[in-house]
């Protein structure tokens, strides 16, 4: 890993968030991503699954976590199995965790080896009346393939039919949506990292540079600022490529007089920013392109301020929506008839700004939180308007990270990372 190690009271809260809501006498139990394959001895970079990393602080494939609360001895409560290590895997892949290491980083006092698993768990579950299956249920999420969490969830219903299964996703929805003040802090550090990166492409870019050498240019500063890199695929857009919403060639060259859509972001310890800004290929905007970037920035500053502890995500979006209509109607690109005979499941203003203004984020860059449920303080979610404008030639969409707060205007973790067209212009032609 890159990152500076996280506390381990940080995983500690967390196991108890989730072991306070766990039925009676039940188990609950987690496991590592799959190293995934390309071809032939080629694979994937791991990335652990977000489950066990916020619930143990392990960041090793190979790992399963159990937690048994209602244990009858303590060190029966909270277990750790990894892959055992060894000089051979010293020697070609580096140092793993030792059982040492792993309570360092975890809190963890019982750690096994991965071979004993079957038998503690075999143990656990004579005495366990219910078991946790932990499942992606996320909103947006489509798994087409079998992880390793599944091929256990399969194994563990097969081989105990006789106990009640529970799931373990409801709660993580719930407790993983609301922020500790370390997480907080972690993804702050993913959004300095991410300004880093942005205000170096501020003097880079100019009339002829590629895509993918603005691409290049991000993810040098991101990685020599222990970030492993992108938190999501790249969308460096210029010109009308940012009218296509999930833009990721990167492989165009930048005209003068256009703008470019940068919706890039660093990771940092697995925690996400996600960051869009639109700057101008030239370092200036034209009158057209300032109104309507201006006219963005006006609708982000909007719904920034609506997103307070009580407020309801549906309804931000409506209450977003009016505020974008009377932007589009101040710009010509919508008028009163076509308000008026709006589609009230499809409204006018979508024909310019056709997505949603704002997702949870942390661990994961779309994060769990129930979006029926309102909104909480240390939520932290996005903001991300946009206008797109096929017909002349440009996308607009700009995109800060807040956290909202019990009391007061929500605070913008972005707040250094320049937005204004007077700074961006200055900043570009200095």
């Amino acid at each position: 890993m890159k990152y500076h190690q996280i506390s381990s009271a940080l995983f500690v809260k967390n196991r108890r968030k989730f072991t306070a809501e766990m039925k009676p006498n039940s188990v609950a139990v987690f496991n590592s991503n799959d190293i995934y394959p390309v071809s032939a001895d080629s694979t994937l970079p791991f990335a652990q699954h977000r489950d066990i990393f916020y619930l143990s602080g392990v960041d090793q494939e190979e790992s399963i976590l159990l937690l048994f609360p209602d244990a009858a001895y303590e060190n029966q409560k909270e277990i750790l199995f990894l892959k055992e290590t060894n000089d051979h895997i010293a020697v070609w892949e580096g140092e793993k965790l030792s059982k040492d290491r792993a309570f360092q980083v975890s809190g963890i006092r019982t750690v096994y080896w991965l071979q004993d698993f079957h038998k503690v768990l075999n143990e656990m579950m004579t005495y366990a009346d219910t078991m946790y299956i932990n499942t992606n249920e996320h909103y947006r999420a489509t798994v087409e393939t079998e992880t390793r969490e599944a091929r256990f969830v399969k194994w563990w219903k097969e081989r105990y039919p006789a106990h009640n299964v529970a799931k373990s996703n409801p709660i993580l929805q719930r407790i993983r949506s609301v922020k500790e003040s370390e997480e907080i802090d972690l993804i702050q550090k993913a959004c300095d990292i991410t300004e880093k990166g942005f205000r170096r492409l501020l003097s880079f870019v100019k009339p002829n540079v590629t895509e993918y050498e603005i691409e290049a240019e991000l993810a040098h500063e991101f990685i020599r600022n222990r970030s492993k890199g992108f938190a999501y695929t790249p969308i460096i857009a210029s010109g009308n490529n940012a009218n296509v919403l999930h833009y990721i060639e990167n492989n165009q060259q930048c005209r003068a007089g256009d703008l470019i859509l940068l919706d890039v972001a660093a990771e940092y310890a697995n925690y996400s920013s996600d960051m869009t800004r639109t700057i101008p290929v030239s370092g200036k905007f034209s009158d057209r392109q300032k109104a309507v970037y201006n006219a963005v920035l006006r609708v982000k500053n909007e719904a920034t301020n609506m997103l307070i502890p009580g407020t309801l995500w549906k309804q931000y979006h409506i209450e977003v929506g009016r505020v974008m209509t009377s932007e589009l109607l101040g710009l010509g690109l919508i008028d009163k008839a076509d308000v008026q005979n709006e589609n009230p499941d499809w409204p006018a203003y979508k024909k310019y700004f056709m997505h949603g203004t704002s997702h949870h984020m942390g661990l994961d860059t779309h994060d769990y939180g129930l979006l029926h449920e309102p909104m909480k303080a240390n939520m932290v979610f996005t903001v991300e308007p946009g206008i797109y404008i096929p017909a002349e030639g440009f996308g607009i969409r700009l995109e800060d990270n807040v956290v909202i707060q019990e009391k007061g205007d929500p605070f913008n973790l972005m707040r250094n990372i320049p937005v204004e067209v007077d700074e961006i212009e200055s900043l570009m032609n200095s």
